[in-house]
């Protein structure tokens, strides 16, 4: 298992097959998954390992586990997906953290870090991050990030925030 990055509490790493049963504890979740259409089943969780597997190894990058140092338990993951925005393929950053975790900032920290890696790692001038209106915590991480809304969109049939950040402008803060 590959390290991609760490921060000072979290270090975020590409996923393996048996972190299925920890990361179900984050993306099975009714509460944490209710801005997705559903939460996902076991097969469900198998697939999205299996998703960024095989991102790893298109693009380079996709979501990371994202590890707690000071445990070494598995509480989300971080990290960077291409996604097509109306027709132009933009690095996203994506994060999702198990419930028990959220109020401490690693949401935050792992995305901050996803931000720099992308800009050092990556052939971009801009990262996003797509956020139902309503996810207010999500937005919260966005802006917190250095990201302000770019685009009011229709993806995947809901309507999504395009909250996006540019290298000019990271660069300055």
């Amino acid at each position: 298992m590959s390290i991609i990055l760490e921060t000072s509490r979290l270090t975020l790493r590409e996923f393996v097959s048996e972190d299925a049963a920890a990361l179900s504890r984050v993306i099975s979740d009714p509460e944490t998954m209710k801005y997705y259409p559903a939460p996902f089943d076991l097969p469900g969780v198998d697939a999205w390992i299996a998703r960024n597997l095989a991102r790893y190894e298109k693009d380079g990058t996709g979501l990371w586990a994202m590890i707690l140092k000071k445990s070494g338990e598995l509480i989300g993951d971080c990290g960077i997906i291409h996604q097509d925005v109306e027709g132009e393929i933009i690095p996203e950053i994506g994060y999702h953290l198990r419930r028990d975790c959220w109020g401490h900032g690693y949401a935050t920290e792992a995305a901050l870090a996803c931000k720099e890696w992308a800009f050092a790692n990556l052939k971009t001038e801009r990262v996003i991050s797509l956020i139902r209106p309503e996810n207010l915590p999500s937005r919260r991480v966005a802006e917190r990030n250095g990201m302000t809304i770019w685009k009011d969109i229709q993806w995947r049939e809901l309507r999504h925030y395009v909250y996006a950040i540019t290298k000019a402008d990271a660069s300055k803060g």
